[in-house]
């Protein structure tokens, strides 16, 4: 759990208002909401800086036994379909970091060439309705408005 990428991170979850619209917060903010998530989900988690971070946003480790393990967490506040591209590089930071499992979370969804490179790969793909859920499962009513397009 030691990594000169950690930075320190803010408990987001607790100081947002009531029902923010996600796509309000600025990614630096999103990914630390996402570290946030997942600690409240009882993993630990540590949000690396937002430079020169390797491909991650947050690491988080999973301490039980057999099925526990280092957890690669990348945040994308996107209004666009997430492609292919996306997953791999989580695929591949996954690897290259020595991880169990990658998560990639966005406020939108995935292309279905994202879904066919995940399966049978120990990736979780979370899409916009997914993070809804999440949140709303650890006590955060949310939402996600994108912005009107002219």
């Amino acid at each position: 759990m030691a990594d000169a990428r950690f930075v320190d991170q803010t408990d987001l979850i607790s100081g947002l208002a009531d029902a923010p619209n996600l796509m309000e917060l600025n990614p630096y903010e999103f990914e630390n909401l996402v570290a946030n998530l997942f600690g409240q989900m009882g993993l630990e988690s540590k949000l690396t800086r937002s430079s020169r971070d390797g491909g991650v946003d947050c690491v988080a480790f999973d301490k039980r036994p057999v099925l526990g393990g280092k957890v690669v967490i990348q945040a994308k506040r996107y209004r666009h379909t997430v492609g292919v591209s996306a997953v791999r590089d989580l695929f591949g930071t996954m690897m290259n970091e020595g991880a169990n499992k990658g998560i990639l979370v966005t406020t939108s969804g995935y292309g279905p060439d994202a879904f066919n490179f995940a399966k049978d790969k120990p990736i979780e793909l979370i899409d916009g309705g997914g993070l809804l859920y999440l949140l709303q499962e650890i006590g955060m009513q949310a939402r996600i408005v994108f912005p009107e397009v002219e």
